[in-house]
């Protein structure tokens, strides 16, 4: 990725008009614990409380979710792109990194 656009490996100019990759579906999280902090929660009294604890969160389904992998690209990730269109277009369909990192 370059600040403009993509450039291909075995194509020697950036190409600023790509396309990115959308993956819409169903996201499954498992069950889960979080830590964290709650205020503003009224007591007895009417006035407010705030404490910290551990909550347990249900596995649950988020279904019409969307992963776009536009937003977290930026310059100087190396990414895998296929033309289609008859080699017409690009398009970006993941982030590549190391096995090693």
């Amino acid at each position: 990725m370059t600040s403009s656009g993509v450039k291909l490996d075995d194509f020697k100019h950036e190409v600023q008009d790509y396309l990115v990759a959308e993956l819409p579906g169903t996201l499954g999280l498992p069950e889960r614990e979080a830590a964290g902090a709650i205020s503003g929660i009224p007591d007895v009294a009417n006035g407010g409380m705030t404490g910290t604890g551990r909550f347990l969160l249900q596995e649950e389904e988020v279904e019409e979710t969307v992963l776009s992998l536009g937003k977290g690209l930026k310059a100087g990730d190396r990414v895998l792109a296929m033309r289609v269109n008859g080699g017409n277009d690009i398009v970006v369909l993941c982030k590549v990194v190391s096995a090693h990192a």
